[in-house]
């Protein structure tokens, strides 16, 4: 089924289709705005089928502090959200790690999975298969990356269940999140398997729901899919009272409380809201928010240090990019321009941000439940004068 590409023309044929079905004429003048259909065309390579766009509040934090290997500045960092307390909370944290010296960072490694499958007649079949996969390696990796001039493939991993074989790709992709980049080059590696291979299966599928994409999986966890980034603060005793209102014993109960709810309900990973900060970063900046659902994947571990308090944050799933995709929409490449990380060679720099705001976003929250502002603090907010 082809569907039109977004045009003034496209978007007024949808709208009159539309306005017959019953669909009020002020949801069109909000959709399709003036600004939106001026912008067109920047939308071309995004959607089908367009009708116009949402307008998220943005809000910005900061400045952030973050003393990374690629990240290594004062960032003010956009949020899109309609979740009042939210912009407030990861700012209330980002003022006290910046009391605190800021966030240390370090990117940990890198590495997009996509994973086909492949089914024989016999298990005898699928081992002759893995063997040639094996042997036949720099074949595979030439048909991988014949398609891509940033992407390159790191390793190709196979896992047999019986008389099946999935392949567990490995790629670099540079700059951009490297969804689109990873689906080319594996099925250009599937077809040259296709072609090269001694034994032909009898079927074969380009993913097979073996990577973790857009998943919390485990695998994901122990090896990443993504940018896996780590990052750490001491906040100082005073700076937790003053700036988060909490004692740090209070929140150190409160974490092996929260803990132990997140083993007992069988969570992938550990961790307070990782979702929320990703989620309003990816939207402010371009990013595939569907993407949330394995980059929100992660742990924090708190505990007593010499001074305060010790707060770490591991990520091992970050699918993001500053190129490609959403990020040269207009308002999105504007909140890559905030964070002064748009375009080639900011990437990973933008994956330390992006842990870095996490931890902002824990320790915030975790002092609002110890201390006992969190609900107060969402009926100030979110109700106002209501309250």
């Amino acid at each position: 089924m082809t569907l039109p590409r977004p045009s003034g023309s496209a978007i007024a044929r949808i709208w009159s289709r539309l306005t017959q079905a019953g669909v009020p004429e002020a949801a069109r003048k909000v959709l399709a705005d003036d600004r939106t259909l001026s912008d067109v065309n920047h939308y071309a390579g995004n959607i089908e089928n367009m009708v116009g766009t949402v307008k998220v509040p943005v809000g910005v934090i900061g400045p952030l502090r973050v003393n990374g290997v690629f990240a290594q500045d004062d960032y003010f960092v956009p949020l899109a959200t309609t979740e009042a307390a939210l912009v407030a909370s990861y700012a209330r944290g980002a003022k006290a790690v910046g009391k605190s010296g800021g966030i240390s960072v370090a990117t940990l490694g890198e590495g997009v999975l996509r994973s086909p499958a492949f089914r024989f007649d016999s298990i005898a079949k699928a081992g002759l298969f893995v063997d040639w996969a094996i042997t036949s390696a720099d074949g595979l990796v030439a048909a991988a990356e014949a398609t891509t001039r940033f992407g390159k493939l790191l390793s190709i991993d196979p896992v047999i269940d019986g008389e099946i074989v999935f392949l567990m790709c490995r790629y670099e992709t540079g700059d951009a999140a490297g969804q689109n980049m990873v689906t080319f080059a594996t099925e250009a590696l599937c077809r040259h398997a296709l072609q090269s291979s001694p034994v032909a299966p009898k079927s074969w599928f380009l993913e097979a729901n073996f990577s973790g994409d857009k998943k919390a999986s485990f695998l994901g966890t122990m090896l990443g899919r993504g940018r896996r980034v780590t990052a750490q603060v001491d906040v100082p005793e005073d700076v937790a009272e003053t700036v988060l209102g909490s004692p740090i014993d209070q929140i150190l109960e409160y974490g092996r409380i929260a803990n132990l709810g997140a083993l007992m309900t069988g969570q992938v990973g550990a961790q307070a809201h990782f979702a929320n900060g990703l989620a309003a970063l990816y939207l402010a900046t371009g990013q595939d928010v569907a993407c949330v659902a394995e980059s929100a994947v992660g742990f924090t571990r708190m505990e007593r240090s010499e001074t305060g308090l010790l707060v770490t944050v591991t990520l091992p799933n970050l699918i993001l990019g500053t190129v490609g995709g959403g990020t040269q929409l207009p308002s999105q490449a504007a909140g890559l321009d905030i964070l002064g990380l748009r375009g080639t060679g900011k990437a990973p720099a933008l994956a330390e941000v992006a842990a870095a705001l996490c931890l902002c976003g824990e320790l915030s929250l975790t002092a609002a439940v110890a201390g006992g502002q969190f609900g107060s603090a969402h009926k100030r907010l979110a109700r106002g004068k209501n309250a």
